[in-house]
């Protein structure tokens, strides 16, 4: 559906379409899970599983020529804005079909088509780049939002307080999302701040700020909808961020000593997914959307495995060289 200026809306627009997303997620990143542990995805892989909420919730506001920047656990927010997940899949294996002809990664997806414009492996590395998508917003007077979603490790980085520096001076339609769920790769917040509530340097620079649970997929939604808002209105910068908890290690393969089982036990309690659905009331229909999710992302993993490799001739296409 069209909203006129502004773009195109999300299409997340009912609960069952919310939750019918957050079930591709889990599947898909549970499915790269198992790829990994076979020996079929490269490099590291970072996984969001029980970041679902953020997401969807976040996703659900925004319009689709709106653009947002991911980190380096960034599969959720693809699929969350409406990745191919056939390409995602494919890419996140180094196979040729993927988004990036396989050259990637997990760590450096893209999906422009659909707003989501890249990931990076620099921690707070995104966070300059939406700004320079704000900057071309602002100047082109097009009523897009720039969204840079970042996790709490990225708040002690000198990108992150520039950044929040200059969108509050210069009034840009920038959006920044913390996704703080405790741990900057093994350390948890207060090993490398005192600042408890990331929102607080946002206060700072004079940027309204607001903490919310992350878990909770409605309250996501009410307060990203209201900072949106804000953003597209003209009024310059806003900065969201979601308390909650990722419930695999920093990588696949981390065995995790540095987490207690209690707190992880407490969190998996507080899963987004079932949270959802108790709320949303949907019955049958959950059962329903967890199948169809997961048929779906088995449907990607095998065209991703029957997918070639990059041809040894496409090794320095895409490569720009500085003058």
């Amino acid at each position: 559906m069209t909203t006129g200026e502004g773009g195109t809306a999300s299409d997340l627009t009912t609960p069952l379409m919310m939750l019918e997303r957050m079930w591709l997620i889990r599947a898909f990143e549970e499915r790269c899970s198992r790829l990994y542990a076979d020996g079929e995805v490269p490099g590291l892989l970072h996984l969001g599983i029980g970041q679902e909420g953020v997401a969807v919730g976040l996703a659900s506001v925004l319009h689709r020529d709106d653009q947002l920047f991911g980190g380096h656990r960034a599969h959720a927010h693809a699929v969350a804005r409406g990745a191919d997940i056939d390409r995602l899949l494919a890419e996140i294996c180094g196979r040729a079909t993927g988004y990036c002809g396989g050259k990637g990664g997990s760590m450096h997806i893209s999906a422009p088509e659909v707003g989501f414009m890249t990931a990076t492996g620099v921690v707070a590395g995104n966070i300059a780049l939406a700004l320079g998508a704000a900057l071309a917003n602002h100047d082109a007077e097009n009523g897009a939002v720039a969204v840079a979603v970042f996790g709490d490790g990225a708040g002690q980085a000198g990108a992150f307080h520039e950044t929040l520096n200059i969108a509050s001076l210069w009034q840009m339609p920038l959006l920044f999302v913390c996704e703080n769920n405790g741990y900057a790769e093994f350390s948890p917040l207060s090993a490398h701040t005192k600042v408890e509530r990331l929102s607080r340097h946002a206060e700072t620079y004079g940027i309204p700020a607001v903490t919310v649970d992350g878990n909770d997929t409605y309250a996501v939604r009410t307060a990203a909808a209201e900072a949106v808002a804000h953003v597209r209105s003209g009024e310059g910068p806003a900065f969201l961020e979601c308390l909650t908890y990722r419930l695999r290690g920093h990588y696949e393969g981390d065995p995790g000593k540095y987490r207690d089982s209690d707190e992880l036990k407490e969190w998996r309690e507080k899963d987004p997914i079932p949270r959802f659905i108790e709320s949303a009331d949907l019955g049958a229909q959950t059962d329903a959307a967890e199948a169809a999710a997961r048929a779906r992302v088995e449907r990607a993993a095998e065209a991703a495995l029957a997918a070639p490799q990059p041809d040894p001739s496409e090794l320095l296409t895409d490569v720009v060289a500085a003058a």
